[in-house]
């Protein structure tokens, strides 16, 4: 983990299916995140993504690429552009800061009408066991 790493892009397909599940699973019963006529009814063309959704894809991103080991320590987002069913949303990322095994990643979600979600991860990543530092903390010779 270096600053400066970028992580590679994540395109992530958005469903009406994702939409609503996402919703349901975070207990976020809004009818604008599943009821595409209310939706509409209150000015959008459709149903659209939550922010809690947004949160969890952006993390998964995040962890994904660091690992099974990664620890996120804080999530920051701010969303724009809202997720509509049939729009892809690219996710893309690098790395900031790093301090040891921690790291402040900056991410971009983008989609086909503008920046859907921008902020920043902090993520603690563990050296693999079997180490040099490892055998130094357990008083071997590295």
């Amino acid at each position: 983990m270096k600053v400066g790493e970028v992580l590679p892009p994540l395109e992530i397909e958005i469903t009406r299916t994702l939409i609503v599940a996402g919703a349901i699973a975070s207990r976020d019963y809004q009818d604008v995140h599943h009821d595409a006529d209310l939706a509409r009814a209150k000015g959008s063309p459709d149903i659209f993504m939550n922010i809690l959704t947004t949160n969890g894809l952006v993390g998964r991103y995040v962890t994904d690429h660091f690992g099974p080991g990664a620890v996120l320590r804080r999530v920051a987002i701010r969303l724009g552009a809202p997720n509509h069913p049939g729009d892809t949303m690219v996710l893309t990322g690098s790395v900031e800061e790093v301090d040891g095994d921690t790291a402040t990643v900056r991410i971009l979600g983008a989609n086909a009408i503008g920046r859907h979600v921008t902020g920043t991860v902090t993520v603690t990543v563990p050296a693999p066991s079997g180490t040099a530092a490892d055998a130094r903390a357990e008083g071997g010779a590295a």
